[in-house]
């Protein structure tokens, strides 16, 4: 589906994904809910169906193990899942970011809607900061999102945005991502999952350590195009004999980002940098590489294929420091 304006809303400059309804800041949760187009619920009704048998008119009969769900607001169905799917209402999105807002300094920059309310997400950005070399900042926010119809469970994601160039970035803890994911057959519990994150400083601190070692960390051309090759060969799918061949189209891009055309490469902390180089890759995924709309690249860039092509350029860059 195409996107909405009217089904994201955002504070400050023009996020990242260049869509929303602008608002003031420290606006209260349910001026962003109209705004980021959360201001309704999810319903749910027994999955029917009608039977030949009984009479031309058929009988209703019901599927007890599925249920629909479908919106308050416009009726448009949703999903069809298990009777044991636990619905996470878009409120409990925002409500999630209440006590972080009020009282630890956390304060919401981005929400909104994807696939017509199938998924729902909430970016607040933590008060967490980083400089690097020519005052190369990096920004911490806290990345809430859910989805109803079984492709996404409940996940809360730290989450890095670049200022020079709106590159997003998985906040990695010893090299890897660290996510707090409560599936849809368990109740979720916003409390839990703020304990389990363990909302401080550390994390964050880590995760600008090892960005400030790849900003230090100078290599080759030749060494560029090796790491890019390997990010953009997926054998997740190869299920043949025939060797999987690299995205030539995306390490081109990549590497002509990386060389000059990125924005924020020609900074003392990504020229020529393994920094540089996992930037170049983060800017392509989340701003050039083909989608059928803005909506999808975003949905790809945070959740699908091109958060997986992200977290292997991060480890890939971060081999070079080990």
């Amino acid at each position: 589906m195409a996107h909405h304006d009217e089904s994201m809303a955002y504070v400050g400059r023009t996020p990242w994904h260049g869509l929303g309804n602008q608002l003031d800041s420290q606006q209260p949760l349910h001026v962003w809910m109209k705004a980021a187009g959360m201001d309704w619920d999810i319903r749910e009704t027994p999955v029917r169906f009608i039977s030949q048998e009984s009479g031309s008119l058929g009988q209703i009969r019901t599927f007890d193990d599925q249920k629909v769900l479908f919106r308050s607001d416009t009726q448009a169905p949703l999903s069809v899942v298990s009777d044991r799917f636990k619905v996470v209402q878009p409120r409990e999105i925002l409500e999630f970011y209440r006590d972080l807002t009020e009282r630890s300094g956390f304060e919401l920059e981005t929400a909104g809607v994807l696939k017509g309310g199938r998924k729902l997400w909430a970016l607040a950005r933590t008060g967490q900061s980083g400089t690097l070399a020519g005052q190369d900042q990096t920004n911490g926010y806290l990345l809430l999102a859910t989805a109803c119809d079984g492709t996404l469970a409940t996940t809360a994601q730290f989450t890095s945005i670049r200022v020079v160039c709106n590159n997003t970035l998985a906040v990695a803890v010893n090299g890897a991502g660290h996510a707090v994911k409560v599936r849809h057959n368990t109740t979720f519990d916003a409390q839990a999952v703020k304990q389990q994150l363990g909302i401080s400083v550390s994390a964050w601190d880590d995760f600008m350590y090892r960005l400030k070692s790849l900003s230090e960390r100078r290599i080759t051309r030749k060494t560029a195009e090796k790491v890019l090759g390997s990010v953009f060969t997926d054998t997740a799918y190869n299920l043949g004999s025939k060797p999987v061949r690299p995205n030539e189209y995306a390490i081109k891009k990549a590497l002509a980002l990386y060389s000059g055309d990125g924005r924020g490469a020609e900074l003392p902390s990504a020229k020529s940098t393994a920094y540089g180089l996992l930037n170049a890759v983060t800017e392509y995924v989340d701003h050039q590489r083909r989608a059928r709309s803005t909506d999808n690249r975003l949905d790809s860039a945070w959740f699908g294929k091109g958060a997986q092509i992200k977290q292997r350029a991060l480890e890939q860059t971060l081999a070079l420091i080990a």
